[in-house]
């Protein structure tokens, strides 16, 4: 589909996803509010932090744990998998399970493990049998509401925790720095706007960029998390294949697999996500990797983030991805909202108990 075509993308898109992405902003400051408002036991002596979820519930987390990487009291973990880690024992470890639908069973799985292991433990859910199991054993459910699609829930996943780790003075009081995170995001949606045509759209002009291409999306610091999230959501939304990387580990061994195999190479976009809040090296990183990527033939550019503080760089840059999976859908020409290969496989694993 020509993406200058914008009266057409509601024939595809017929759940509204771009309503979704539209209303991230306004969703990520009501995260907040609704976490400055839920139960909060007054644990004093949290000495580590797991934080245990999958897809879209799991990448707040990541988020989370990045910005406050150079702040929080305490180490802070993501945990994608069944079980906990041995050394979450006791009620000097918080335990938060994150659950969009409460039916994730590897979350519901590290649950059962943290209440046998005496953890502190808060459960953000919708609902489910997350929920179900809070109420049975007394621990504090931050419930929110929400129809759509987990990844299109990535404002509360990480407001709700933002909101968590400042009642709780893990870290200092985020307020005004969210605030003017969502600011800029508001700001930058004129220029994505589906009304906005190509030559003045930058999402618009990267999703033909990568149309087509194998995606590879490379980012740093708070931007690390980042590359995650436009990975999942090319996956996810462009139904296109794509991974992320990490700098600077790519440069120590991803830049090693420049040379094989040459046809699938040629056909490699590599997006380099950059922000004012980067390590300085990891900008230099940044114009040497890419350099030797073009020297292989790669096709390769940079996304620079919009804001002047970490926040607003992590959740500008985050939007601006929202924004490209979605023209890309719409360029493919399939609705962004279904995952067919995910439920269907969820279907196949409940089967296999």
């Amino acid at each position: 589909m020509n993406l200058n075509e914008h009266t057409k993308f509601t024939q595809i898109d017929r759940q509204d996803m771009m309503g979704q992405i539209e209303g991230l902003p306004d969703q990520l400051n009501s995260a907040w509010e609704l976490g400055s408002n839920q139960e909060l036991p007054p644990w004093k002596r949290i000495q580590q932090v797991l934080i245990a979820g999958m897809g879209g519930s799991a990448i707040g987390a990541d988020l989370l744990a990045a910005y406050v990487a150079s702040s929080c009291r305490v180490p802070v973990v993501v945990h994608r998998d069944y079980g906990v880690p041995a050394w979450a024992v006791g009620p000097e470890t918080l335990f938060v399970g994150s659950s969009h639908s409460g039916n994730t069973e590897e979350t519901l799985s590290a649950f059962e493990d943290a209440l046998n292991n005496r953890c502190s433990i808060i459960t953000v859910s919708t609902g489910g049998k997350l929920a179900q199991a809070a109420a049975e054993n007394s621990v504090p459910l931050w419930r929110f509401d929400h129809s759509g699609q987990p990844r299109a829930a990535v404002g509360y996943s990480f407001g709700l925790l933002l909101s968590l780790f400042a009642r709780m003075e893990l870290i200092p009081d985020p307020f005004e720095e969210l605030q003017n995170a969502i600011d800029v995001m508001r700001q930058q949606q004129s220029q994505l706007a589906s009304a906005v045509p190509d030559v003045q759209n930058l999402a618009k002009r990267l999703a033909g960029q990568i149309m087509g291409r194998w995606v590879t999306v490379i980012g740093s610091g708070v931007l690390a998390p980042v590359a995650r999230r436009w990975k999942g959501q090319v996956s996810e939304i462009g139904k296109a294949w794509s991974q992320f990387e990490f700098l600077p580990e790519a440069d120590h061994n991803t830049l090693a697999g420049v040379e094989n195999p040459e046809e699938a190479l040629a056909k490699t976009t590599v997006l380099f996500l950059r922000s004012p809040s980067d390590h300085p090296r990891n900008r230099i990183r940044t114009e040497l990797t890419r350099r030797v990527f073009m020297v292989e033939g790669m096709g390769t550019d940079i996304v620079d983030a919009a804001g002047e503080t970490p926040l607003a760089n992590q959740w500008a840059s985050l939007h601006l991805g929202d924004y490209v999976a979605y023209y890309l859908a719409m360029a493919y020409g399939v609705d962004p909202t279904p995952v067919n290969a995910i439920e269907g496989f969820k279907r196949n694993l409940a089967q296999s108990n």
